[in-house]
């Protein structure tokens, strides 16, 4: 276990909308809202008013009813991580990127070169501000976990150190909800059995722990509670899938609307599968019902492919399985992964015994479309079912480091 407080976990603070705030000068100070049918993102001045991400947009306007709501630019925010994350990168050589807008940072030798912890934290939030004019907020730690949530605690903008003789002292009042992987589920189970802090989970033995949560999770969080994460920052994992997901608001829908969406999911994860030469083995449908629990289908091809209309039928079919549950249960999240990448250059190519199925249409489609989109923008061109359709939103690809 590191003996210093050495990681930094960068957390850029209400990223989408801090964007819009910093690109129109009309919004800044003002509650915003991006987002469609639902809340994507809100500004702390929205946030103040009770919204929250995930919501219905028309709950949203009746707790802020002077919200501003503006659709997610997805290129924009894709810019601004690039810029953030070059600054990452002129920091220290280990940088661990977890999403669009966050990161963990090692800095622990290069104290003789750049200073202290703190004082590199310090300076990397004025960069950020200073040359792509967002706001970060950052936690400094010896684990990657109490990082992460200094830096949600000194949220907004703001700057959380814990030393190794406080760490105790800080995490264990905060209540449990703030330990990676605590939701709205494992958070009841632990009330119900007179568990709310982060140290009453400390107190418990694992044993007792892993019977109220399940194993995997019982000891992962109790590990936790015991400031117990000898995970270091990596920088060279990389995934072995790549996901995108989006959120519904609690409203009906119908199996027309999800495939819409879903087709919007599978249309950018493909293009993602080809820019970065890949292929998938594995299609995974991620869906939250209604009732907040959460259900994961998964279908294996015959063998890798990036074609977009393989990806899709498979996501379809899923989809479709998971039909009765949906319609008694409602869905609030649906999101697509795609898993077991492999090069696209080691994949054997298919049979040229009968093209009358498609398959090289398809292809040069794919090609085509992927060209047209890489020099004039993702909306340049779009299906015909989704045209004057609200334009929604799924996470967008983390940037050069995912």
């Amino acid at each position: 276990m590191r003996g210093e407080a050495t990681v930094i976990h960068a957390d850029l603070d209400a990223f989408y909308a801090s964007v819009e705030q910093r690109d129109d000068s009309a919004l800044r100070g003002r509650p915003v809202i991006v987002g469609g049918g639902v809340v994507v993102a809100a500004s702390y001045e929205a946030k103040a008013r009770g919204v929250r991400t995930a919501m219905g947009v028309q709950r949203a306007r009746a707790l802020c009813p002077g919200a501003i709501l503006v659709p997610p630019r997805m290129e924009a925010y894709s810019d601004a991580s690039r810029a953030v994350f070059a600054i990452f990168h002129d920091t220290t050589p280990y940088v661990e990127g977890v999403s669009i807008d966050e990161a963990f940072l090692e800095v622990g030798g290069l104290r003789r070169l750049a200073g202290t912890p703190e004082q590199i934290a310090v300076r990397l939030r004025e960069r950020v501000r200073a040359d792509v004019g967002l706001p970060i907020s950052v936690g400094v730690a010896r684990t990657k976990f109490l990082a992460k949530v200094a830096s949600a605690v000194s949220k907004p903008d703001g700057l959380l150190v814990v030393g190794p003789d406080r760490e105790e002292a800080f995490l264990h009042p905060l209540p449990v909800e703030r330990l990676w992987g605590v939701g709205a589920v494992t958070a009841e189970k632990l009330h119900s059995n007179g568990v709310y802090t982060v140290g009453q989970l400390a107190e418990l033995d694992a044993a007792t722990a892993e019977r109220w949560l399940g194993r995997a999770t019982g000891a992962h969080l109790h590990a936790l509670a015991r400031l117990r994460d000898p995970r270091p920052v990596d920088t060279t994992k990389r995934h072995g899938s790549i996901g995108s997901q989006r959120a519904l608001g609690n409203r009906p829908h119908t199996s027309g609307e999800l495939g819409l969406i879903l087709t919007q999911i599978v249309d950018g994860l493909a293009k993602r599968l080809r820019d970065r030469g890949s292929a998938c083995t594995t299609v995974v449908l991620r869906l939250r019902y209604g009732d907040f629990e959460k259900a994961t289908r998964s279908r294996t091809l015959a063998a890798p492919t990036d074609r977009t209309e393989v990806v899709l039928g498979a996501a379809q079919s899923l989809l479709a399985a998971a039909g009765a549950d949906i319609a008694d249960r409602g869905v609030t999240l649906i999101g697509v992964s795609l898993a077991q990448l492999t090069s696209a250059g080691t994949v054997q190519p298919e049979l040229p015994i009968d093209w009358n199925d498609g398959a090289r249409i398809d292809t040069a489609l794919d090609t085509a479309l992927d060209a047209v989109r890489d020099r004039f923008g993702s909306a340049a061109v779009t299906r015909a079912a989704l045209i004057g359709r609200d334009p929604g939103w799924s996470a967008p690809r983390l940037p050069e480091h995912e």
